[in-house]
């Protein structure tokens, strides 16, 4: 095969491309949502969620949290304790049922193009906002215990994280194109007599 052809069946792959994508993302949807029902991934979000301006007074007391974090996969029963009288499983049980809709709703592409447009619509604002963690969040860089590399631009777990919206970011507008093409197109069509 010429290396001519091999970029013509590439260029013909956007459509497969545009597929995986609303698959992928219907997926990460769901999956992260629905883990969102679980103390664990609650915990984790927590320096999130307290120092984000869009967030932080959904919590009890968002000030408090780094005494009551809880390492991943440990359960520290008062640390468990504070976060449920904080609130911050309430809002992780609002959050995921929100992200799983939110993946619903652009599964429903084949059927219903105009609400999947607005799944992916609101998936770009979420990750928008997630992307602000990286400006709210100290936990999104390395902290500076001694070693020459601290502070921007070195990510640390939580940041490189947060990062990753820009690819759900791009994904997001991606399916919303497509089902917002296809509404259109179906909305063009003449209805059956």
């Amino acid at each position: 095969m010429t290396t001519r052809r091999l970029f013509e069946a590439a260029a013909r792959m956007d459509r497969a491309g545009v597929a995986v994508t609303r698959a992928g993302l219907i997926l990460v949807l769901l999956w992260i949502g629905g883990l969102k029902a679980f103390p664990y991934e609650a915990d984790g979000i927590i320096p999130f969620v307290a120092n984000s301006p869009f967030m932080s007074f959904l919590l009890n007391d968002p000030g408090d949290y780094k005494a009551h974090r809880n390492p991943e996969g440990a359960l520290v029963p008062e640390n468990r304790a504070w976060h449920e009288q904080n609130g911050t499983y309430r809002f992780a049980y609002g959050l995921g049922s929100v992200i799983v809709l939110y993946g619903l709703l652009i599964a429903l592409h084949p059927w219903l193009p105009g609400v999947a447009t607005v799944g992916s619509f609101l998936v770009v604002v979420m990750s928008i906002v997630t992307l602000s963690f990286l400006i709210t969040t100290p936990e999104c860089w390395v902290p500076d215990l001694g070693d020459a590399h601290h502070g921007f631009p070195y990510l640390s777990g939580a940041g490189r994280l947060v990062v990753k919206d820009a690819i759900m970011l791009g994904a997001a507008i991606v399916t919303m194109a497509d089902s917002a093409k296809a509404y259109l197109r179906r909305s063009r069509e003449p209805s059956p007599a």
